[in-house]
């Protein structure tokens, strides 16, 4: 395999090569693939430099599943808990990894998923799936690290290392070890992070007034409970009820009961919503670019990628603007979301549960007030007790109409849906900012722009 080396300035790699057969480790065009690194060749060094392979066992007969903290590595190489739903025992061994570390699926890192263990998280545990590496702190940051995997350089070159057959390609961690990145002394590493780390204050300043809304309207909320409230529901382990009040023989629609009794001027969500199901069949236009939108409990809607129509074997939902879905197997930590201005043709998962507010209501709710009300602790609380299933519980729109929810007067929508109009302006306009501070950054990386007060070989 030819592996990225340093690059005078100003040359490119070459489009045409050749290559003796004796030399071939994978029989693609793509694992030749080379980054041009524009930094001197003292600053150019294999991964493995910065990175230490660490292989510490769980002892999972000790420490109950219960007790370890699970985590989800996303395609941008962020991570989240992951919810066990329940689940009393898994499969397979499970590795240690502690807050600065490492962590890459062998077969998703070419989509991205690649990443640094978050300070909030200081131990989580992963499958052996997923590699973990100490980083070599005299040769390298953590948070620059982090930066080099999200460059288009670094993508590319793991996407041209893949091995495996088709649907289960992986990157092996020799392989994974074996890139030359750049490296260069600490200080440089550390004005190329805190370059990056002022951008993103802006956009975190704007990100908090947005949570200010959701705190507000939770107050409100609980304010609203407490009053009308005839005894609590939410908090306490214990209720009771009678017989004929239940509508299934579990605790979860016990309680669920007990908080429509408890709070009888609460509405149901079904008096404002309605299914939006609209199927589309994308294998139908094999040549067309379909947007395939997502949702989670960090960005709410997003736009997860694009896909031909002739890779598609099922059919999708239709999604439109001010329209809202969710997961419904995470719905209870939050992945529930409106739909932003999107193309005629966004569509996203048939597994999830697409909804609109209900047209020509007497007393309607608002889209933007909405928004805001489905990202309350409050309204999460109520979806807890109101998803269905034993060990993977879910919640099908059915169960999310039966959602009872206090109304505010129009008036008072307006105010948090302008409000989260403002601020949703203020962070797009920080976003914007940041992606061309982003762009600044993975060229200081690349070695193209000099790096603060003055070059990348100081």
């Amino acid at each position: 395999m030819t592996t990225a080396t340093a690059c005078p300035p100003g040359e490119r790699p070459r489009k045409v090569f050749a290559v003796w057969f004796a030399d071939l480790r994978r029989w693609s065009v793509n694992s030749f693939y080379t980054v041009c690194w524009h930094w001197p060749a003292k600053d150019i060094a294999p991964l493995a430099r910065a990175l230490e392979r660490k292989s510490v066992s769980v002892n999972k007969k000790k420490i109950g599943l219960e007790n370890l903290q699970l985590v989800t590595l996303h395609f941008d190489g962020e991570m989240e808990p992951r919810d066990t739903n329940g689940q009393a025992a898994f499969k397979g061994k499970l590795f240690e990894a502690v807050a600065g570390d490492v962590v890459y699926s062998k077969i998703d890192v070419r989509n991205g998923a690649i990443g640094v263990v978050p300070p909030e998280m200081p131990k989580v545990a992963v499958s052996s799936e997923y590699p973990v590496y100490h980083v070599r702190r005299e040769a390298a940051l953590p948070e620059y690290i982090k930066l080099l995997f999200r460059t288009h350089a670094f993508r590319r070159q793991i996407n041209s290392m893949i091995s495996g057959a088709s649907g289960r390609k992986r990157v092996q961690p020799s392989d994974l070890e074996e890139i030359d990145v750049p490296l260069p002394r600490l200080p440089v590493q550390q004005a190329i992070v805190e370059h990056w780390n002022k951008a993103r204050q802006t956009v975190d300043a704007a990100g908090r007034a947005l949570s200010k809304l959701v705190a507000d309207l939770e107050r409100k909320l609980r304010r609203i409970y407490r009053r009308e409230r005839t005894h609590d529901v939410i908090g306490t382990r214990y209720f009771v009820l009678n017989f004929k009040d239940m509508a299934a023989w579990d605790a979860k629609s016990g309680r669920a009961a007990a908080f429509r009794l408890a709070c009888p001027g609460f509405r149901r969500m079904g008096e404002f919503i309605e299914d939006a199901t609209e199927l589309v069949r994308p294998a139908a236009e094999p040549d067309h670019d379909w947007p395939i939108y997502g949702v989670n409990n960090k960005e709410g809607v997003f736009l997860n990628c694009r896909q031909k129509g002739r890779d598609f074997n099922s059919a999708y939902k239709r999604i439109h603007k001010d329209w809202f879905f969710h997961n419904p197997t995470r719905c209870n930590v939050g992945s529930l979301g409106i739909v932003p201005d999107v193309p005629n043709d966004a569509i996203t998962s048939p597994e999830y549960p697409v909804w609109r507010l209900k047209p020509d209501v007497p007393e309607p709710l608002l889209p933007g007030f909405v928004a805001v009300l489905i990202q309350t602790p409050f309204f999460i609380d109520l979806v807890q007790f109101n998803r269905v299933g034993a060990v993977k519980q879910r919640m099908y729109f059915e169960n999310l109409a039966e959602v009872r929810v206090p109304y505010l007067p129009v008036r008072e929508q307006k105010k948090f849906s302008e409000a989260r109009e403002q601020a949703l302006a203020q962070l797009a306009d920080a976003r914007r900012h940041a992606e061309k501070e982003k762009a600044k950054v993975e060229a200081m990386i690349l070695g193209t722009v000099p790096v603060e007060r003055g070059t990348q070989c100081e």
